[in-house]
């Protein structure tokens, strides 16, 4: 009790430099904390991709069309449960900054292959049947206001013209890392209006998708689509949904690397920073480090005060970082939500955080406590101040 008192009392001496220590640290953990979410937002596509779907592409690439008739060739592979497809379509809602994912869809059969998108029956139903219905998910709902029935037109950009829908149906996500933010309508209104005016584009979807019955025989499944279609004029590439997610995020995996290394240079600097207030600290009581020992305390005692006043000081600041780290967070998700559907502050990350502010203070009080244990007590008494 007597040494907790003294680490405390300590710690807070010198309150004006202990608060802006603190405070340092804090903002570091937040920084750190939110930069990790970050990181773990932008591979949330992949974590949440399921184990028993495949995507099937064009072999040479994304931007290239497959014949629909491909369709019925790969629901006669063993293995495949059920198939559907979709068309990535790239319309413009009002302008740019606008941006949301649209897809074309097979209206029948796309959406019982993502039971994580969880529609009202009689919604569904009205989707189903209204060629110019969409399904929408519901932040989209919340960010634009859109209510079911009203009007949404958007400008196509892959497919140009003005585009007309009007909303059947609003999805939720059957968990927090599920995309709300998605819109959905009938491949086949899509399809009606390229067989008018490009009657070369008709007929094509950009991905097939595959629900297998079993997830080990994935490859197994995948390696037999390929197969159908070798040496065809439109070979096709079938890998994993995750694996088809990963795709996406590895062209952007510079980015990714340096929101990592910056992270961990954020506590490197706050590192330094609380090493250079403990180096302070230590050269001010050289003094009553050399008392001590005359007293009979010894180096491992005067080193756990040492430590103790360092990681108290670090671990308060980490943990208001930590509870810094959720209105922030807030703001970051509300402000981001088109680009991650869910940015939330994770236990693993709250620990990292705390541990990390533990390691700051731990390694910025080994120099002081060095010092402090290894000082002659003459000399320390003939230090004045």
């Amino acid at each position: 009790m007597f040494v907790l008192k003294l680490i405390i009392r300590n710690a807070f001496r010198h309150k004006l430099r202990t608060g802006l220590t603190i405070l340092g640290v804090a903002v570091a953990i937040m920084a750190f904390g939110l930069l990790r979410t970050l990181i773990s937002a932008w591979y949330q596509g992949v974590e949440s991709a399921s184990a028993s779907r495949l995507i099937t592409r064009n072999a040479i690439s994304l931007t290239f069309t497959l014949p629909i008739s491909y369709g019925e060739k790969i629901r006669s592979v063993p293995g495949v449960r059920k198939v559907s497809y979709a068309n990535w379509f790239g319309g413009i809602y009002i302008s740019e900054k606008n941006f949301f994912a649209n897809f074309a869809i097979d209206a029948r059969n796309y959406l019982d292959l993502y039971p994580e998108f969880v529609i009202p029956p009689e919604q569904k139903d009205a989707f189903l049947t209204d060629r110019k219905g969409c399904v929408i998910g519901q932040s989209l709902s919340e960010r634009f206001g859109w209510k079911l029935g009203d009007p949404v037109t958007l400008r196509g950009t892959i497919y140009p013209g003005q585009w007309s829908f009007t909303v059947r149906a609003i999805y939720q996500g059957a968990e927090k890392s599920t995309d709300e933010s998605q819109f959905f309508f009938h491949w086949d209104y899509l399809n009606e209006v390229m067989k008018k005016t490009s009657p070369g584009r008709a007929d094509m979807v950009g991905v097939f998708v595959e629900s297998i019955e079993d997830a080990d025989r994935a490859a197994e499944v995948g390696r037999s689509i390929d197969e159908l279609f070798r040496n065809s004029l439109a070979e096709t590439m079938t890998e994993t949904e995750k694996a088809f997610q990963m795709s996406f995020v590895a062209m952007t995996g510079a980015i990714v690397a340096a929101i990592q290394i910056v992270s961990y240079v954020v506590i490197v600097i706050i590192m330094v920073v609380a090493a250079n207030t403990m180096a302070m600290t230590a050269r001010e009581r050289i003094p009553e480090y050399a008392t001590m020992k005359t007293l009979g305390f010894g180096a491992r005692y005067i080193a756990g005060a040492i430590f103790g006043e360092s990681i108290t000081i670090s671990l308060v600041g980490g943990l208001l970082g930590v509870a810094l780290s959720f209105p922030a967070g807030t703001w970051i998700e509300h402000s981001l939500k088109q680009f991650f559907p869910a940015f939330a502050i994770s236990t693993p990350t709250i620990v990292l955080d705390l541990v990390a502010s533990v390691i700051v203070g731990t390694v910025a009080a080994l120099f002081p406590a060095w010092r402090g244990t290894t000082i002659n007590v003459a000399d320390g008494l003939r230090r004045i101040g």
